[in-house]
């Protein structure tokens, strides 16, 4: 698409059907001179060649011995029905790509989209005051990550065997079982805050067509519009559950099997929620999230992204107040379903901070069954922090 400036203005597909109109009128009274219709239109201004020049070319395109012109009428292809095309005549042997300066830009822009249903939301957002809680001493947050949950994911006993068979039913199943269960065992430690993260391969595929975002087909189980709305129910489910125990910050990370899909289903919970005093939302589209609980610096990204060295560096590097602050640094890393634990020190002596990967409720599906990957501990995990204590417990819920 051309782009020429106009009183040091960036004029682009918002004016060329008025453009293009104007061309029109001049070339229907018979103007030739292709710089005074460009200077009628848009003045003397800098850019004016390229304008001259799109006005030539629309010229030349409506004039009535277009090959362009006569091979898209045979095609059907008409006025602004049409972006681009690839023309390609049999008699003379010509075969262009065009493109059409009269294509109406008939697309939607997802930020208008996003306001209206937020708006829309927000009008259905049930009113939930601040609760009333009782003042404790010696409190502690709660950190739930529900790792990997793959709503979606399909995994036979006839594929991979029983101990491995996973679907829709199932991922429910354990997503509801252990956040019951986790929350029970929190119950023994004064919690004052819980951290609860989403995300993460929740649903496992993200388009129609059963892929992930990069388009690596899936076996799946159920159709994707039931899928979201599914998880949308669970995430809400337990989010209110959560709420009674102590005021939720729910952090949403980004994934590699539903990046698009797994951010507006963080955005449609957060905006069900946005009248709620006792929740909040981090559901932006920044791959690693961090927040403070007294003297422990709590990192959460999905794990597909930067290398696992590298994540105390960026800690420091992308929060370094927070850094500053904070005595205790753990980072939960998810993605590859199954344990593994670091310490980077900083100095003898000195942890600089504690990454680990957490495991998943997901069963392997037949690919990783024919690799090989399976047998890893399928489970849900929680963590209890002190303020000044650092991590003081971990739970955890097996099936």
């Amino acid at each position: 698409m051309y782009i020429f400036v106009v009183h040091k203005t960036s004029y682009m597909a918002s004016n060329w059907n008025d453009y293009n109109r104007q061309i029109d009128e001049q070339l229907a009274k018979g103007q030739t001179n292709y710089s005074k219709i460009a200077r009628d239109i848009v003045g003397d201004v800098k850019g004016l060649d390229s304008f001259r020049t799109y006005v030539s070319r629309r010229a030349r395109r409506k004039g009535e011995n277009s090959i362009v012109d006569e091979t898209l009428h045979r095609g059907n292809l008409k006025d602004d029905t049409w972006k681009v095309a690839w023309v390609k005549n049999k008699v003379t042997g010509v075969s262009a790509l065009v493109t059409n300066p009269d294509y109406a830009n008939n697309g939607i822009d997802y930020d208008l989209i996003r306001d209206d249903m937020v708006e829309e939301f927000k009008k259905l957002s049930p009113i939930v005051k601040p609760y009333k809680r009782n003042k404790t001493k010696n409190n502690h947050c709660l950190v739930l990550d529900i790792a990997d949950l793959h709503i979606g994911k399909l995994s036979t006993s006839n594929g991979v065997g029983s101990s491995e068979e996973y679907n829709v039913d199932i991922a429910i199943k354990r997503a509801l079982e252990s956040a019951e269960s986790l929350m029970d065992k929190s119950s023994a430690w004064n919690i004052d805050q819980v951290y609860f993260i989403i995300g993460n391969d929740v649903l496992h595929t993200d388009n129609t067509t059963g892929s992930t975002t990069k388009g690596t087909n899936q076996d799946t189980d159920g159709m994707w519009y039931d899928n979201f709305k599914i998880a949308r129910s669970v995430y809400s489910h337990i989010i209110k559950k959560l709420s009674i125990v102590a005021p939720v910050h729910v952090i949403h990370c980004p994934s590699n099997h539903d990046q698009m899909t797994g951010f507006m289903l963080a955005d449609a919970v957060s905006c069900y929620f946005h009248n709620d005093k006792n929740i909040t939302f981090d559901v932006s589209a920044m791959h690693r999230k961090y927040v403070k609980y007294g003297k422990n610096l709590l990192n959460f990204s999905h794990g597909d992204g930067a290398k696992i060295d590298k994540i105390p560096y960026l800690a420091a590097h992308e929060v370094p107040q927070l850094w500053a602050d904070t005595i205790y640094r753990y980072a939960f890393m998810h993605h590859i379903h199954h344990k593994q634990y670091y310490k980077f020190m900083s100095g003898a002596d000195f942890i600089g901070m504690t990454v680990e990967y957490l495991r998943s409720p997901s069963g392997a599906d037949k690919w990783h069954s024919d690799k090989g990957y399976v047998g890893s501990k399928i489970s849900i995990e929680a963590f209890i922090h002190h303020p000044t204590g650092g991590q003081v417990a971990r739970l955890t819920h097996n099936f």
